[in-house]
């Protein structure tokens, strides 16, 4: 018997290991779980705004089903391709995709894209809470419809208190095919899209269907229920954490909640040093969480406007406000405001937007602060060319395009000759060139080069506005960079000084974001680390506008990134390794 006790004691320490390992895996599957998810996507006709055309579903259903998840999770999605006819890519926006370059679904940079009929597999881990969307990246698919948000939960508090969490996701609508406004993109003489038909808000808006084509009849239909607006049902006395996304094809945006203030707290993921606004300037690829308090008067309800800024919104024949209702219960939802719509800022103040703009800095107990110093500066002159008859919009004179194999894998896996070896230059002619005038660019060229990023070191981008191809005009560019956040050191008038503006910069609260306004013929500068190892895109969140050119492509580390998955492969030059995995 005393030999047996002794024998235990001796166990004791290797039992009370086993025991807590086995706590401690447990608790690590507890707070780290999966999150899996199946659809299927396929062209539906649906009337999002009163006229019936082709959209792109996840599901059935347009936005998509929102991705909820906790810090830490894997988040697995099973995408079956059933367009028929197209291929498709998605894009999980804000994610940084670290360890799985591979899956940040960008057709051409990082994966051949999903072939008709299909199954794809995207596995990643939602490391940050906070507020993302996802979106389609093929072509300029994400404009018919195939989108949706991302909503992280916290391991940890927050910084801010609300009774109850919502999200609304704000978007441009076209009645025309992404292929229509492709083809006019790359006719002879060019032709522009134009405006888009209504606005959306989360996938609900209303055309006035007497505009429509008298060849459309019963094509629109205002009293169909599909168009019958969203409704944010609230009760009084409440806080309420909104977490508004942008994710148009063109449009920069107002966003605002009839007779209440809205807090920002939180933006593209990060806490924010609150403060409070009447409108919401948000532009494409943004996400913003704002605290609303139900304090208003309850017998009633109030309208939830968004309305085109930057852009003419009041040229013929218009483009009118989305509309939706914050409906206070247990008022009716469909109960209109007594009031009229609350009138927006002027489509052309640009000062208030850059003031938004120079507000949004970090949360004083969430700051990370940046490098005091950078290791190298690109200075990116955004323009438009035309170059053999085409026009295009380049950067630093050189139009980006893609490539038929993937960026990842010609580099992993030494393919050569799939693109442009030169890489795009590092600035402009900073000394004649008129940012406020029609330019000639004759020089412009198209290329698919790259920059080449020595891995983990510090760098600066500089976004430069310039006039357009028509004389007075600049126009707004919301730039998003894939698989990094980067810290907006600044924003500014005219043309950027580097010998004296980098003075000026904020490194001591500035602002992390993914995706960041250019305002019209100014400047934005950012900075970030190339610690990331992929290839990553970095580009104007404009369909149109990326489509005719406006991006660039980073590589950095990629000789620390991990096998290359044999699924992304299959397009192009990465067809013979197939046969090999």
């Amino acid at each position: 018997m005393v030999q047996f006790q002794l024998l235990s004691l001796r166990a004791a320490p290797k039992l009370l290991v086993l025991f807590f390992f086995f706590i401690l895996v447990n608790f690590h599957i507890a707070e780290a779980g999966v999150r899996h998810y199946k659809w299927e996507v396929k062209y539906e006709y649906k009337s999002p705004d009163c006229y019936k055309k082709l959209v792109i579903t996840i599901n059935g259903k347009s936005p998509g089903p929102t991705i909820q998840a906790q810090e830490g999770d894997t988040v697995i999605v099973e995408v079956n391709n059933n367009l028929l006819t197209e291929n498709l890519a998605i894009h999980w926006h804000g994610i940084r995709q670290i360890g799985t370059p591979w899956f940040d679904g960008t057709e051409g940079v990082t994966q051949c894209p999903i072939l008709p009929g299909d199954t794809f597999v995207y596995q990643f881990v939602v490391d940050r809470p906070g507020t993302y969307l996802y979106h389609a990246h093929y072509g300029m698919q994400r404009e018919a419809g195939l989108y949706g948000m991302i909503r992280v939960a916290p391991n940890d508090p927050e910084p801010f208190s609300y009774d109850f969490d919502r999200s609304i996701i704000l978007n441009d609508w076209y009645h025309s095919s992404a292929f229509e406004q492709a083809a006019l993109l790359s006719s002879i003489p060019f032709q522009w899209v134009g405006e888009p038909q209504s606005l959306l808000i989360h996938g609900k808006g209303k055309f006035e269907c007497s505009l429509s084509p008298s060849s459309a009849a019963g094509v629109c239909d205002k009293n169909n229920p599909e168009c019958s607006p969203f409704v944010q049902t609230v009760v009084s006395g409440k806080t309420y954490r909104i977490r508004v996304a942008s994710l148009t094809a063109l449009s920069a945006l107002s966003f605002e909640i009839e007779g209440h203030n809205m807090t920002v707290v939180e933006a593209d993921g990060h806490y924010v040093e609150p403060f409070v606004v009447k409108n919401l300037y948000i532009y494409s690829g943004e996400t913003y969480s704002v605290l609303v308090k139900t304090n208003q008067d309850p017998s009633r309800n109030y309208w939830i406007t968004s309305n085109v800024v930057g852009r003419n919104r009041t040229a013929p024949p218009g483009i009118p406000p989305g509309l939706a209702i914050f409906n206070y219960y247990p008022n009716h939802p469909k109960r209109q405001p007594p009031t009229s719509p609350p009138t927006p800022p002027a489509w052309d103040n640009k000062d208030s937007r850059l003031a938004q703009s120079l507000a949004i800095k970090a949360h004083q107990n969430y700051t990370v602060k940046p490098p005091t110093t950078s290791d190298r500066v690109i200075v990116m002159l955004n323009t438009q060319n035309t170059i053999d008859g085409f026009r295009h919009w380049s950067v630093n004179n050189v139009s980006f395009s893609l490539p038929h194999t993937p960026y990842l894998v010609a580099l992993k896996e030494n393919i050569t000759g799939v693109f442009n070896q030169t890489p795009p230059p590092d600035g402009y002619d900073f000394n004649n060139y008129d940012i406020s005038s029609v330019a000639n660019n004759s020089n412009a060229t198209s290329s698919n080069g790259i920059y080449r990023l020595q891995f983990n070191i510090t760098v600066d981008v500089i976004l430069q506005n310039a006039n357009t191809m028509s004389k007075n005009t600049s126009e707004t560019h919301p730039w998003h960079l894939h698989g990094h956040d980067f810290w907006v050191l600044g924003y500014g008038n005219g043309k950027f000084d580097v010998n004296n503006h980098p003075k000026n910069y904020n490194l001591v609260n500035p602002i992390m974001k993914n995706t960041v306004p250019m305002h019209p013929f100014g400047w934005t500068a950012l900075r970030f680390r190339s610690d990331n190892p992929g290839v990553w895109a970095f580009h104007c969140h404009i369909e149109s506008h990326f489509y005719m050119g406006m991006g660039v492509v980073f590589e950095e580390g990629i000789d620390r990134v991990g096998k290359l998955p044999s699924s992304i492969m299959g397009c192009g030059k990465t067809k013979g390794l197939l046969r090999h995995n």
